[in-house]
């Protein structure tokens, strides 16, 4: 009784911890159970221990051939017809003769209804081609059928191929460089334009261009006579764009209206960036040398530097100034932080002033407190 009690428990505790719930509480209720017949007890685990291991044996292994990789569930190479070794020249030789096989245009099944299994063994067949011409995809591909069991591994190489741009970035970027540079020297010469034809307007500057102009003998009407005489709209025309010119050449237009230089724009900018930043620090290092180390003293230059940067304002702005205005900032030594405190505080006051003396900023005041933006009124008619 023991012996046998003995001979039915072996099985039981060599059972793998997979096996199936109801199936261990079948063999403990058979050990729970007492009395004769455990050997027929000990040939029913026996049974059962080996049902378990073939379902366990029948289970399918790991496959690299997976439905929506590359091929699907077939091998590229068996769909080809070649072998993992063969070159890139066999491989395009083998496409090329199932290719001119199974081409929808060529291709003439006999059996109807088969015209579709047709298009899928080119579509197959292209895919194969396309998956192995590659190295890089060639290499992803056989990684695949030798390491089977990484399945996300495959998956990130083979739609990290499929969805990377096709295009070189650094192609994307001087495209977009080089567009944003253009764009930016049509802007400034659209308003450069816009600046000469307001100073044309402008009659300060109209009769010292015109002035100019008698000087050089440029605006001296000759007394034309036959066909090259000239109607008074052409001779108008003729003056109109002397006078032009000489606003161009003589006028020195500054800030966002100056003319446009090639320099300033993006892809110069990028290019000439090594020079810049080479200037830059070659500029710094004489500054310190100069004014800290050696204590020279600060000349017109440099004193309209520091100037500007504690007024917070670029080159094209500062430059865009009067020279009266510049001068006066000498005078008043605003390079030195006090005094330029003091004189930003004296401005600030003065502003306030002015906009409380000034009728407009009363209307505008009044306005904003007896009706504002977005006010219902009645309207009056």
């Amino acid at each position: 009784m023991t012996s046998a009690a003995c001979h039915g428990d072996w099985p039981l505790r060599a059972q793998p911890s997979s096996a199936p719930q109801s199936s261990q509480v079948e063999m403990e209720a058979e050990r729970s159970s007492g009395g004769g017949g455990a050997g027929p007890r000990a040939a029913g685990s026996w049974r059962r221990l080996w049902a378990l291991l073939l379902a366990v044996s029948s289970l399918p292994a790991a496959t690299a051939l997976v439905e929506g990789l590359y091929c699907g569930t077939e091998v590229c190479y068996d769909v080809l017809g070649v072998t993992r070794e063969a070159s890139k020249a066999e491989i395009a030789r083998a496409y090329r003769q199932l290719a001119r096989r199974y081409h929808p245009d060529r291709y003439k099944p006999e059996e109807p209804g088969a015209e579709e299994s047709s298009h899928k063994k080119f579509l197959l067949i292209a895919t194969a081609y396309e998956t192995l011409k590659d190295e890089d995809s060639r290499r992803d591909y056989d990684y695949m059928l030798d390491h089977p069991e990484e399945y996300y591994q495959h998956y990130y190489a083979y739609y990290r191929r499929r969805l990377t741009p096709k295009v070189d970035v650094r192609v994307v970027i001087l495209v977009t460089i080089c567009a944003i540079s253009i764009f930016q020297y049509y802007s400034w010469h659209s308003s450069y334009n816009e600046a000469i034809n307001y100073l044309m307007t402008v009659p300060k500057y109209r009769i010292q261009a015109t002035e100019i102009a008698k000087q050089q003998g440029l605006l001296n009407r000759t007394k034309e006579k036959g066909k090259n005489r000239r109607s008074k709209e052409e001779i108008r025309e003729q003056e109109e764009e002397v006078i032009r010119d000489i606003i161009k050449n003589k006028i020195d237009i500054k800030g966002g209206y100056q003319k446009p230089n090639l320099t300033d724009i993006l892809l110069c900018q990028i290019v000439l960036f090594p020079y810049y930043l080479t200037s830059y620090m070659v500029w710094y290092v004489s500054w310190v040398y100069r004014f800290t180390i050696c204590r020279e003293e600060y000349g017109d230059e440099e004193k309209l530097y520091i100037i500007r940067r504690y007024m917070k304002m670029s080159q094209s702005q500062f430059d865009s100034l009067e020279e009266n205005s510049k001068q006066t900032f000498l005078e008043k030594q605003l390079w030195i932080k006090e005094k330029f405190q003091a004189y930003k505080k004296d401005q600030e006051e003065e502003m306030k002033v002015k906009m409380a003396t000034d009728p407009r900023m009363k209307r505008y005041r009044r306005w904003m407190k007896n009706e504002g933006p977005g006010r219902l009124t009645f309207m009056e008619d």
